[in-house]
């Protein structure tokens, strides 16, 4: 065990060495030597690492199931009903009722000396409206009457 940490270190340590100088600018085939190096060093503990995995039993715990009891069946008697006794009285007494229709709570005529608003309309079936009704011209004044005839004409 102690083995395969040392050699995880020193692998961690040369990647971590490795990795500043990829990334310092330089160009030519440096940097492709450097990521084979990488993968180089890499791909054998992947590949190990797959075959462990596979060959390895793994001990998978599961949770004990849950169980909910079925919700208990409970049905209410059907309900009973008696219908209520029969009841005689006499039949009702209708009186018909005439109501008085309202006075109204405006003047229905507004009068003015050339003319007079007049309030059409019920206000439910009709709209209320209110007309102007002008008052007929004031005839022209009668016709003097006609001068006398002078004294000494015929």
């Amino acid at each position: 065990m102690r083995r395969i940490l040392a050699v995880l270190l020193v692998v961690v340590f040369l990647v971590g060495s490795a990795a500043p100088a990829a990334h310092a600018g330089g160009h030519g085939p440096g940097r492709s030597v450097i990521g084979l190096a990488a993968f180089a060093l890499f791909a054998p503990f992947i590949i190990v690492g797959e075959v462990l995995a596979h060959t390895v039993p793994r001990v998978v715990v599961a949770p004990a199931p849950v169980y909910y009891p079925p919700a208990p069946v409970y049905q209410a008697p059907a309900p009973v009903y008696y219908p209520p006794p029969p009841a005689y009285s006499a039949p009702p007494a209708y009186v018909h009722q005439a109501y008085a229709a309202p006075a109204p709570a405006q003047p229905r005529v507004i009068q003015y000396p050339h003319g007079r608003y007049v309030l059409r309309g019920d206000g439910s079936v009709t709209a209320y409206q209110w007309v102007w009704i002008p008052n007929p011209p004031i005839p022209p004044p009668p016709a003097a009457p006609p001068p006398p005839p002078p004294a000494g004409s015929p």
